[in-house]
């Protein structure tokens, strides 16, 4: 059985920034899902780890039983990705990160450095930070959309996230990455990341875009992400 693609978006923007790709994915055939984690941070409580956990198994089980699944995972998504295939109720044959942070080597992975830790809480109010495409220049959110009525879908799905959610440290199980694993990249300010995951030894690609690039030209991104997990050879019986 061809394994299904699982699109795990930002937890600081929503489902519709993976809907183009996902569309793209399953008019060709290929199983796909994209849980919605817009309110799993709606109790200002940590680990909210967790509460992603169980949001992608419950869309995960939608799936038919036994399909093998390939996680996709886009901008701060990246460092829930061991947390997800440690609790995967089924085989998670690989893991693709899309502009996305990358967990600790060891250990678990600080949400955010204590840098921007502390950047963060002068953007907080009563507990919560402003939606992400505020925290930027108009002119820099503008170009990252393909027009404004994606703009405005996209932004008006984004959760305001408790700063809380910055404050924890999400675990990286042992042997989580015993499996095939790539990067996909779109603009240069995650060249060190990749380098990153390079010297890893995964599959590192790249279209040249901004951090959005999947609402851009998303049958270029569904191509690459088909073209990247096809050449790890992961059709299972």
């Amino acid at each position: 059985m061809e394994p299904a693609f699982v699109l795990v978006h930002s937890l600081l923007l929503g489902p519709l920034t993976w809907a183009p790709v996902a569309a793209r994915l399953t008019a060709a055939g290929a199983g796909t899902v994209v849980p919605s984690l817009v309110d799993v941070t709606d109790a200002d409580d940590p680990p909210f780890w967790q509460r992603v956990v169980d949001r992608v198994h419950d869309a995960v089980s939608l799936l038919p039983q036994g399909q093998p699944i390939i996680l996709v995972a886009h901008s701060n998504a990246g460092p829930l990705v061991p947390v997800l295939v440690h609790a995967a109720r089924r085989p998670v044959v690989g893991c693709l990160f899309v502009e996305a942070r990358l967990p600790s080597r060891t250990g678990p992975t600080p949400t955010a450095s204590l840098e921007h830790l502390d950047y963060l809480r002068t953007k907080a109010t009563e507990g919560r930070l402003p939606q992400w495409t505020t925290w930027w220049h108009e002119d820099d959110v503008a170009m990252l959309f393909p027009d404004p009525q994606t703009r405005l879908m996209v932004s008006a799905e984004q959760p305001r996230l408790p700063l809380s959610y910055y404050e924890q440290h999400i675990p990286v199980p042992h042997g989580w990455d015993d499996r095939p694993c790539g990067y996909l990249l779109f603009g240069s300010s995650y060249d060190h990341v990749a380098q990153d995951a390079r010297e890893r030894g995964w599959e590192v690609d790249r279209i040249h875009g901004r951090h959005l690039h999947q609402l851009v030209d998303p049958d270029a991104v569904a191509a690459r992400i088909v073209a990247m997990t096809g050449r790890w050879g992961l059709s299972a019986d």
